[in-house]
């Protein structure tokens, strides 16, 4: 086995309350660009090819745990939050096979890059180190270990703030307490003593154990000191999603999207956007949202685990949610496509339309104010303004068909379960509670009569006078003239 083929294990510390959010959900939990922080770390270790990664968990570990439940992920919990080389055993239990790297992450630092993580893991390799520790450096590194170089530039000391001379905190260089230690570090860490003030195992400790046999521990120098920022509060948790949003947004702006006021606009890590995307102001897009290259996110809509066709315009303030949209489709202003609705190619919603659970074949045309839940319509129908498919009885959702070229006049109800044939029409107002045959038309209302003189004597009535005087002048005058 040579340096560069040795397994990598990852060990992401991610046992600590994280009392400053002041939250119910432990820290590692709150979400950065729609994943959890640790989530970042996990999907890191992922791409880096680790052999094995193993969470340590803590406080919440049932929901840490619950949240991060995939294979190739293991777990290990920390008892008692006695310092982070009691964490660093807790996971190193959890590694049984031996012969690895091991690289210490933290749960609540995501904007750590693949790309710095691999040139951290072949510098510790290429320079046969027993430890390498991450480092950065900022004109005022207050808050920070230092790190004290010898001979040689090796990393000589980290230095705590609160133990740093004044010598010392002048230095710029910090300890990120990101790691790579060769495979001697589970034995090693169970020699760190905790005979300090706050009774704790410090993982630092395992430099000087290196040093003490005559091993080399050197750093590895992040370009980007931001890379390793966390977030201890909600404050800090904003920061982070503000540089992230600005990561993905620029990758999406260099690969062919445009977006015209980038600061509005919200995307998370998982969606996927085509070449010639046109992303209008304070969009959201969430989840496992897929957009095609052509396509057109209006103002202030909000997509979550849906996916958009070639061309199809979304127009403003239209929310989508588990939902496919066909190419060359239209949709809003002001609709909402709930889980399960399926658009054919070259399909109308207009504003105020809602589906769920609809699939809608090329063609269909709902132009305005209509609810289509649990129904399946063929290519060309027209659904009139008003529509509505009554698909719940008060118990159970039932399930409707409209064939192609169905002509639905306004305010309809087709109570389900229905089948409309092909062709079909119906009549405006209708309420259709029996199956249509093909090429036929339904007529389903009463016969209109007309009552003379009703309103007159409906306000007439002693109880209804009062209010005629105070509140409808307009009637009252009439009634007058009567």
């Amino acid at each position: 086995m040579t340096e560069q083929t040795r397994p990598l294990d990852v060990l992401i510390l991610a046992a600590g309350q994280g009392t400053r959010m002041k939250s119910a959900l432990p820290k590692v939990l709150h979400p950065v660009a729609g994943r959890p922080m640790v989530a970042w770390a996990v999907k890191a270790a992922q791409e880096l090819g680790a052999r094995k990664v193993v969470v340590v968990t803590g406080h919440g570990a049932e929901k840490v745990e619950a949240a991060l439940q995939q294979p190739g992920v293991a777990f290990a919990r920390q008892q008692q939050q006695l310092g982070t080389g009691d964490a660093f055993l807790s996971g190193a239990s959890a590694l049984t096979e031996g012969g690895a790297d091991i690289l210490v992450l933290y749960g609540d630092t995501p904007l750590l890059r693949v790309e710095t993580l691999r040139d951290l893991v072949a510098s510790h390799r290429e320079r046969g180190s027993a430890m390498t520790v991450l480092t950065g450096e900022l004109p005022d590194a207050t808050g920070y270990g230092r790190i004290v170089r010898g001979e040689g530039g090796e990393v000589e000391r980290i230095v705590e703030q609160k133990d740093a001379t004044d010598a010392e905190k002048a230095i710029g260089e910090f300890n990120s307490g990101v790691y790579v230690f060769d495979e001697q570090a589970p034995e090693l860490a169970k020699k760190i003593g905790n005979d300090n003030k706050a009774g704790e195992y410090y993982l630092t400790d395992l430099l000087g154990l290196y040093h003490a046999q005559g091993d080399h521990v050197r750093a590895f120098k992040l370009s980007d000191p931001n890379e390793v920022l966390g977030a201890n509060d909600r404050v800090g948790l904003t920061e982070l999603e503000g540089i992230v949003q600005r990561r993905i947004i620029e990758g999406h702006l260099r690969s062919g999207v445009s977006i015209s006021l980038p600061h509005t606009v919200l995307i998370e890590d998982t969606v996927q956007i085509g070449r010639d995307v046109t992303i209008e102001p304070g969009v959201l897009l969430r989840g496992q949202t897929v957009i095609a290259e052509g396509a057109t996110i209006g103002a202030y809509s909000v997509l979550t685990d849906s996916v958009v066709h070639e061309g199809a315009v979304i127009k403003a303030h239209s929310v989508l949610e588990q939902a496919e949209v066909g190419a060359g489709s239209d949709v809003g202003p002001f609709a909402r496509l709930r889980p399960g609705s399926v658009l054919g190619e070259g399909v109308h919603i207009g504003n105020f339309v809602e589906t769920k659970n609809a699939r809608l074949a090329a063609g269909v045309k709902a132009g305005h104010l209509a609810y289509l839940g649990d129904v399946e319509i063929g290519e060309e129908t027209n659904v009139g303004a008003g529509t509505i498919v009554a698909n719940f009885d008060g118990i159970n959702k039932h399930q409707s068909k409209v064939g192609a070229g169905v002509f639905i006049g306004s305010n309809t109800t087709l109570i389900a379960p229905r089948v409309v044939g092909d062709a079909a029409f119906i009549a405006g107002g209708s309420a259709i509670h029996d199956d249509i045959p093909e090429g036929a038309m339904a007529v389903a209302r009463g016969k209109q009569r007309n009552v003379e003189g009703w309103a007159r004597r409906y306000w007439a009535a002693p109880e209804r006078r009062e209010k005629l005087e105070k509140k409808l002048p307009w009637l009252a005058g009439w009634m007058k003239r009567q």
